[in-house]
């Protein structure tokens, strides 16, 4: 957890988007929102090119920084990529690890996943880590089946304590980037059945600490309601995330719904 008490957690991934200038305007906008809602935590994921001026405009702020992927080596001859110290030298404490735009079009693989995990890990950084099912695996029927595989291989190896520091994210793949979102019962079907994994394999106490993220076309519209299921404990937003308006949008409505949840 960012903070230590389980608040919304909302997480912008801005992907290949936004230049310095377009970074820094969306930032402000987001930190003068973000001070009327101290029961929400923020974590804002910019392009590689735009960390140096995140960082100066949220240092002593609430509002953490994110990378949006990192190699598994700390250093050596790896032309074009990023580690898990250069990533918190230049003051990142969170890093997407995963995502299944990495999957599908860069090769990411169920080992390669680990040990990323195990490098951020070892880094100090917090994974981000993101899982979830195709429209063809849940038509089907394979949803439950590719959630295991994906978990079974992301954290092998890692004891509790370490499985204690991983964020995941379930992001159903047909609900990326396309306008469609998952019911609030297909959203909280699969968060119910990671964190029921969870417990099978570290216990109940820490299953229940586990932050699992919904990510996939989450917006003010689908907030509230997405967020009241009992097993989901934010969002990892895309689209939404690259103009401030619709980022608090989303951030309002969890709280809005944390309150009634509790």
């Amino acid at each position: 957890m960012i903070g230590g008490a389980k608040k919304p957690l909302i997480a912008g991934n801005w992907k290949l988007n936004m230049t310095i200038p377009e970074a820094r305007h969306l930032i402000q906008g987001v930190l003068a929102a973000a001070e009327g809602l101290p029961g929400v935590e923020f974590l804002v994921i910019p392009t590689f090119t735009s960390l140096a001026e995140a960082r100066r405009l949220l240092e002593g702020t609430a509002v953490r920084l994110g990378a949006q992927d990192m190699f598994w080596e700390d250093q050596g001859a790896y032309t074009g990529e990023v580690s898990g110290p250069l990533l918190r030298d230049a003051g990142c404490s969170h890093v997407i690890i995963g995502h299944s735009e990495r999957r599908q079009s860069f090769g990411e693989t169920d080992e390669t996943v680990n040990r990323k995990i195990r490098a951020a890990l070892r880094s100090g950084l917090t994974p981000v880590v993101c899982i979830g099912e195709t429209d063809e695996e849940r038509e089907a029927g394979r949803t439950e089946a590719k959630i295991d595989r994906q978990l079974e291989a992301g954290l092998k190896g890692l004891s509790a304590d370490e499985a204690a520091r991983v964020i995941l994210a379930y992001e159903p793949i047909w609900a990326i980037g396309t306008g469609k979102t998952a019911t609030p019962a297909q959203a909280e079907g699969g968060h119910a059945h990671i964190r029921a994994r969870l417990q099978d394999r570290y216990g109940k106490d820490l299953s229940g600490c586990v932050i699992i993220l919904y990510g996939g076309s989450a917006k003010p519209a689908n907030a509230f309601s997405l967020y009241k299921e009992k097993d989901i404990d934010g969002f990892l937003v895309g689209g939404a995330s690259l103009e401030a308006e619709s980022f608090i949008g989303i951030a309002r409505e969890a709280l809005r719904a944390d309150k009634e949840k509790k």
